[in-house]
């Protein structure tokens, strides 16, 4: 049997109001009025929490329902914005983070860590991808490169031999330093390292594939399992597509010798 029960005003109307004037009002520098109106919003939504746990103390049933939404709406209320540790972004994502990208046009990103790793030489076949992972806790990139070298050895069976990063693996913890370089180094580098470091840029286009006609931009799959289970099938996605792209070529050159031999004239 499903119980109603009424609470204090919702204040959607006021809320909704009160959210859009804080956005202008930060856009417009008046901060005192944006804080102002994020006082208000405050206020309202640890009223509507306490009035909740009141109405739903005397039923378990109701207070274990609401208690994942409710921890979240008090973590959303008291949390600051230059606070250190863990937030909350998004409540039906807690495990949401916000990721520093440096550029005037879209500072920050909300979303997860994920490191593609692809061949320098460019293959005949098209530019594969040979390693796809989500990293969560937002991790420094240079953290990451060892553990995610080692593991794109153990899945291709093949030591690399030179690794080509861009600037923001500096202070990386790979075992072989000397076997990583970075972009826009000088030292040690010679005519075909420096052919390489060129080719570095030819993931760039790879990436943006992956998140614009393989799904990496938008994950639609639940918690962390979902974001690693995205990034690993919009890798194979993307290689399946340059394997059918390498088969349609080989198909219409079989489908062109065969025309071009039935098409031979016949010796009497």
């Amino acid at each position: 049997m499903c119980e109603r029960f009424w609470t204090v005003p919702s204040y959607v109307r006021v809320a909704k109001r009160a959210a859009l004037m804080a956005g202008r009002y930060a856009h417009a520098k008046q901060f005192k009025r944006h804080n102002r109106q994020l006082k208000f919003l405050r206020t309202r939504l640890g009223r509507l929490s306490r009035d909740i746990r009141r109405k739903t103390a005397d039923d378990a049933a109701l207070s274990a329902g609401f208690a994942i939404p409710l921890t979240r709406a008090e973590q959303i209320r008291r949390q600051k914005q230059r606070q250190r540790g863990w937030k909350l972004y998004s409540l039906h994502a807690p495990e949401v983070e916000c990721i520093g990208k440096g550029k005037a046009a879209k500072p920050y990103e909300f979303g997860c860590k994920v490191s593609i790793a692809t061949p320098v030489n460019k293959p005949k076949g098209g530019q594969f991808v040979l390693h796809a992972k989500a990293l969560h806790g937002n991790p420094y990139d240079g953290h990451t490169l060892g553990p995610v070298v080692a593991e794109m050895e153990a899945l291709t069976g093949v030591e690399a031999r030179r690794i080509h990063v861009d600037k923001g693996y500096r202070g990386h913890n790979h075992p072989h330093k000397f076997r990583v370089w970075i972009s826009g180094q000088v030292r040690r580098v010679t005519k075909a390292i420096r052919r390489e470091m060129r080719r570095r840029a030819a993931v760039e286009p790879v990436i943006g594939h992956l998140k614009g006609e393989h799904r990496m931009d938008r994950n639609y799959l639940k918690g962390r399992d979902g974001d690693r289970t995205n990034a690993v099938l919009a890798a194979a996605g993307y290689n399946f597509s340059l394997l059918i792209r390498w088969f349609e070529t080989l198909l219409r050159a079989l489908i062109q010798a065969l025309l071009r031999a039935s098409l031979r004239p016949q010796n009497p």
